[in-house]
């Protein structure tokens, strides 16, 4: 028996198939969709926890008056750890905070960690170890705020509103993420970054 002798079974099974891929095509432009959604959602995560890095530092450096005073910025020989650390009143490393407060080493440091995480989250490269490096500043300043502590060592209100969370564990939680992910490639120099022969042989890089 010809094939055109029942020319209704071809066409039934051409409409199958254009069913079937149609609903293939659908399935993938879903997909893709909401991998895009995603990304897009990851990648702003990526830029705004990113610039909040960057922005403390160019407003501690150059004072532009919002956390720092104008004319009080690092670059007019201001301190970038006197003010936070030296008023540090609670918590079990207080002591060792007041120490370190305005010691030169402490201001390179915090300076040069707040540039590095927010120049790499914001281009998207070296995610994994600015993670590292923002989960531990973040850690430290945690302490320093101590948020268990319901009273100063003064005894006065210490206006915690979380004994646990605060924008710190946000922040290091957002870093995490982003690193985690991958969100360097949207938005961002992350595929770039991958295919350096450094990077390729040592993922933590990434």
């Amino acid at each position: 028996m010809a094939i055109d002798e029942h020319p209704h079974r071809s066409t039934g099974f051409h409409l199958l198939f254009r069913r079937n891929r149609t609903g293939s095509t659908a399935a993938m432009s879903a997909d893709t969709v909401t991998h895009d959604a995603r990304a897009h959602t990851l990648a702003s995560l990526r830029l705004l926890t990113g610039f909040v890095f960057l922005w403390a530092f160019l407003d501690k450096t150059f004072g532009f008056g919002y956390a720092t005073a104008s004319g009080k910025g690092w670059i007019d020989g201001g301190s970038p750890t006197r003010g936070f650390l030296g008023s540090v009143a609670v918590g079990p490393m207080e002591s060792t905070f007041h120490a370190w407060a305005g010691d030169a080493w402490a201001d390179w440091l915090f300076m040069l960690g707040l540039l590095g995480i927010g120049v790499a989250v914001m281009t998207g490269v070296a995610l994994r170890p600015a993670a590292v490096a923002g989960t531990v500043m973040m850690a430290l300043m945690w302490a320093a705020e101590w948020p268990p502590a319901k009273h100063l060592s003064d005894g006065s209100p210490s206006m915690s509103s979380n004994p646990f969370v605060d924008y710190h564990v946000v922040y290091a939680l957002g870093l995490i993420a982003v690193a985690a992910a991958g969100a360097g490639t949207t938005w961002g120099l992350g595929r770039l970054w991958a295919r350096l022969p450094i990077v390729r042989d040592h993922t933590w890089l990434r």
